[in-house]
């Protein structure tokens, strides 16, 4: 029932703008056609403004969740006419904003103080203004200029009945749509539902600030706000107030004459910085929440603010990600569909010389062409058409990076349409392949993990004997009894080879001691005796 209320109110929305008339007939079903030629709606006259400014409104009508879809639409200037992605671009901080008073009470009820002794100036008017919140500045008691982000009110309402909305319709693409079970949609909804909640608890953001933070402190490339906790509630988040120009405020980046070739490459270095050195990267990174530091700009540095949302991925797809990108920029397509098949996106019994073709006919026509001339708009089209056949399916945990990737995208597109993505991002990849498979890396791994291993050790006799129990002897016959004999002798070779591998792993991890946090020597000697002495 719920779903149907939404749904009616999308519909009136819609028509009140007009949406109907944005729409191109020709690549509608035939069907769909008819009911938009003949529906009463089309009594209704249109509102005089243009059709990016009655986009625009409509997507602010239906809420949060509309205006971040908008908010990554602004920025694919290769998909959307010029005009229409110029007034999408107001969603990404000039959301009309809700009561200054009301603003100012959520404060003080959050910080239990009135503002008046909570801050030496506070500004009523709202700097910017964006789909879950709200930005004032003000000015703490010791002098330090700061911005003050403040909840909307009630809009927790508001996501949770949209997100309802979008469960529906996944169990319906899920149920209905051939494709619908490749897709996942619901495991989508429900990664992006984790997000877009996680987005509204401002502690979390403050936390994400600090990390991120702390991950490029020092950094040429990237510089994170200051977060000022004694300030900072669930939904009130008090940070440092930057000075900077905004990444899409391209003349003034010119008239401060910036390096905008430089910009450009340093954005694509600081995506892959997060992604592959940390694993933790901003994940939403449209213009609105990307600034550029007035200081050097011949060596430009970008400011991020806007944490909400962070992702992650795990070892196992950092490393094949990684794999996969740098097989691509390489054009080794046969290795592309060997690791996919290897990694499970697509299933066991895909033929890998079909998936090669099919992924060189994709790839191979973008290659060595700058970004002016690359959409990844299409591309991703392209690849999709690619995973129907030889069905793939979506990756959850993959989907804000390629969300980010397209930001990164549309961004670079704007500062330096000349950027040759795949020769600054390869070099990157190879580094960081190389450095992680450095014995220097390994050893570290090792060291990490060795104590946890050491304290397993007691009760390995007891792992083995419950080992032996689980293999019942057979009851009669020479040949099982020889066969079982030999299992038993080359499970103890290799007993004694996995232990002459530690005792080497424990030589060169004593060697490295001063370099690597490691157990004493002789607790990590008396550890590899006790292995032995178990394994005997």
């Amino acid at each position: 029932m719920f779903g149907l209320r939404r749904l009616i109110t999308i519909a009136i929305i819609a028509i009140r703008y007009r949406l109907d008339q944005l729409i191109e007939p020709s690549r509608l079903p035939t069907w769909l056609c008819i009911v938009l030629k003949c529906g009463p709606w089309r009594l209704i006259p249109a509102p005089k403004l243009s059709r990016g400014e009655r986009l625009r409104l409509a997507i602010e009508a239906l809420g949060p969740v509309f205006i971040k879809f908008g908010q990554l639409l602004s920025t694919r200037r290769d998909l959307l006419p010029d005009d229409v992605a110029m007034e999408l671009a107001k969603l990404q901080d000039q959301v009309p904003p809700f009561s200054n008073t009301l603003a100012k009470q959520l404060i003080e009820s959050a910080l239990g103080k009135p503002v008046s002794e909570l801050f030496a100036s506070f500004e009523e008017e709202s700097l910017a203004s964006a789909s879950v919140a709200q930005v004032h500045g003000a000015t703490l008691k010791n002098g330090r200029d700061v911005v003050v982000k403040v909840i909307r009110p009630g809009i927790e309402r508001v996501i949770e009945k949209d997100v309802k909305l979008l469960y529906t319709i996944a169990r319906l693409v899920q149920r209905y749509v051939p494709d619908g079970r490749r897709l996942r949609p619901v495991e989508v909804v429900q990664d992006y539902e984790l997000t877009i909640f996680d987005e509204l608890d401002l502690q979390r953001e403050g936390a994400n600030t600090s990390q991120l933070r702390r991950n490029f402190a020092e950094s040429e490339l990237l510089y994170v706000p200051e977060v000022f906790w004694d300030y900072t509630r669930r939904n009130i988040l008090v940070m440092e107030r930057i000075d900077g120009i905004p990444v899409t405020d391209l003349d003034d980046l010119a008239a401060q004459k910036t390096d905008m070739k430089m910009l450009a490459e340093r954005g694509v270095e600081i995506f892959f910085t997060q992604v592959f050195r940390d694993s933790f990267f901003h994940a939403d990174m449209h213009p609105g929440n990307i600034f550029v530091s007035r200081k050097h700009p011949q060596s430009p540095q970008y400011i991020a603010i806007d944490c909400a949302i962070i992702g992650s991925l795990s070892d196992f797809d950092q490393y094949y990600l990684a794999r996969n990108l740098l097989a691509i920029f390489q054009r080794n397509y046969r290795e592309v569909a060997e690791l996919h098949i290897e990694c499970g996106w697509v299933p066991a019994d895909t033929r890998v010389h079909e998936f090669e073709s099919a992924m060189r006919s994709v790839c191979e026509p973008v290659f060595e062409k700058p970004l002016a001339e690359i959409s990844f708009g299409q591309l991703l089209v392209y690849l999709f058409s690619t995973a129907r056949r030889f069905d793939m399916e979506v990756q959850p945990s993959l989907v804000l990076l390629q969300k980010t990737l397209l930001n990164i995208e549309g961004l670079g597109r704007q500062l330096y349409p000349q950027l040759n993505l795949w020769d600054t991002a390869k070099p990157y990849l190879e580094q960081w392949l190389r450095d992680r498979y450095s014995p220097q890396s390994m050893l570290k791994k090792v060291g990490h993990r060795l104590p946890g291993w050491l304290e397993q050790l007691p009760s390995l006799p007891e792992t083995l004997l419950d080992g032996a129990r689980q293999h019942p002897r057979p009851a009669t016959g020479s040949d099982e009894l020889r066969k079982l004999s030999a299992l038993l002798v080359e499970q103890r070779n290799s007993q004694r080879l996995r232990i002459l591998g530690a005792t080497s792993i424990a030589a060169a991890l004593l060697a490295a001691q001063p370099a690597v946090q490691l157990p004493s020597a002789s607790w990590l000697l008396g550890g590899i005796g006790l292995l032995l002495l178990c394994l005997k």
